[in-house]
């Protein structure tokens, strides 16, 4: 199960990568072109991010994990979930600040206060962190991933319906590199919507798993 796991989260690695170039060019269009694209793909910034992501898509199966090889769940591996889903909470909250900065403040956005989105992040981080562990205290493991992910799909939904008109507006502006917070706003929101779906698509593959090798799923 755990090699599964390894899966889903180069799987969920693998389409955060297919999709940079063509967000990019859709949320540009038509002042983009493909060298601009990928010019973003080799920004150490994008590489970092991403690999908090994917660290964090594996701190999320750890539960579903255990509980696929019916090994009783420890409260550790409950609290790496919870740290993972309280900061994709916290990445939801820095993507809609930094849109609704943009919006008001047009090309000053970015400049000055970048304590903004990283505040916004942190506090939200723990918040929520403190949150999702006072819910899940009683419940069952399984439950509070669930929880989670249903929560954290519907947080990214409601960002988006912040950043996606904030970035028309941008973008109908004539500054300078119009766009480009509320397009990371954007990019913040459907890399979480995709993590919320990661337990679910984990599950799939393990029960197609034990459905082809029945043998070893009792044996293991």
């Amino acid at each position: 199960m755990k090699r599964w796991a390894v899966l889903v989260v180069i799987f969920y690695f693998l389409i955060l990568v297919a999709l940079t170039s063509p967000l990019f060019l859709v949320a540009f269009y038509p002042s983009s072109n493909a060298h601009d694209a990928i010019s973003v793909m080799f920004e150490w910034m994008y590489w970092a991010g991403l690999g908090v992501m994917v660290l964090a898509q594996a701190a999320m199966l750890v539960v579903p994990v255990e509980l696929s090889v019916g090994r009783p769940t420890a409260q550790r591996s409950v609290l790496w979930t919870i740290l993972a889903s309280g900061l994709m909470v916290g990445v939801l909250g820095a993507g809609a600040a930094i849109s609704i900065d943009e919006f008001l403040r047009r090309e000053k956005a970015g400049t000055g206060d970048a304590i903004l989105p990283w505040a916004a992040l942190l506090v939200l981080w723990a918040a929520w962190s403190l949150v999702f562990y006072r819910s899940g205290r009683g419940a069952a493991a399984m439950d509070v991933v669930t929880r989670q992910c249903r929560f954290l799909l519907k947080g990214s939904i409601l960002e988006l319906l912040v950043a996606v008109p904030t970035h028309i507006v941008a973008r109908a502006r004539d500054y300078c590199c119009a766009g480009v917070m509320t397009f990371l706003g954007i990019a913040f929101g459907v890399a979480v919507m995709l993590f919320s779906f990661g337990p679910g698509v984990f599950f799939l593959f393990a029960a197609r798993w034990k459905r082809l090798h029945p043998q070893a799923a009792k044996v293991g």
